[in-house]
């Protein structure tokens, strides 16, 4: 028959084997982290840059968009969503409505007002830039709705 020490483990022996699960546990966590966190900025900088679309391509991407919310019985879209990071401001102008706010936009975002101003706001669609979330009361996400109605 084993022993009584093979049996029941010391106190001080579960508790140095549970600290090293913890430890473990902390490990993966601080892993997942920084791996989200690398994702998070790989896709805040592909974003800053052009989408390197062409015209055609982000006029028919517009209109795929615009036509499924029509048939969808709706008159405005929410057609993009950022974080406020691509603005060079963090998103301050938008929120303040200030004049110029366009001016703050970077990649994407900036593409997006571009095509509205040339080919979308002459046909008569609005665009709106706006916060859509405030994580712990500081300005989050913003999003871009086109709207047609009157």
């Amino acid at each position: 028959m084993p022993g009584l020490d093979d049996l029941i483990p010391s106190a001080a022996q579960i508790r140095k084997e549970a600290a090293l699960k913890e430890a473990e546990k902390a490990d993966e966590y601080v892993r997942l982290a920084a791996a989200a966190e690398a994702e998070k900025r790989a896709l805040i900088e592909r974003l800053s840059k052009p989408s390197g679309k062409t015209e055609e391509e982000k006029i028919k991407l517009a209109s795929t968009i615009i036509q499924r919310a029509v048939r969808n019985g709706l008159t405005e879209v929410l057609v993009y969503r950022f974080p406020n990071s691509l603005c060079t401001d963090k998103g301050r102008a938008i929120n303040q409505m200030e004049k110029g706010w366009e001016n703050t936009l970077t990649g994407i975002p900036k593409e997006i007002f571009q095509l509205w101003t040339d080919y979308l706001k002459p046909r008569g669609y609005r665009i709106a830039y706006q916060i859509i979330d405030f994580p712990g009361g500081v300005p989050g996400d913003i999003g871009v709705t086109i709207s047609w109605d009157d």
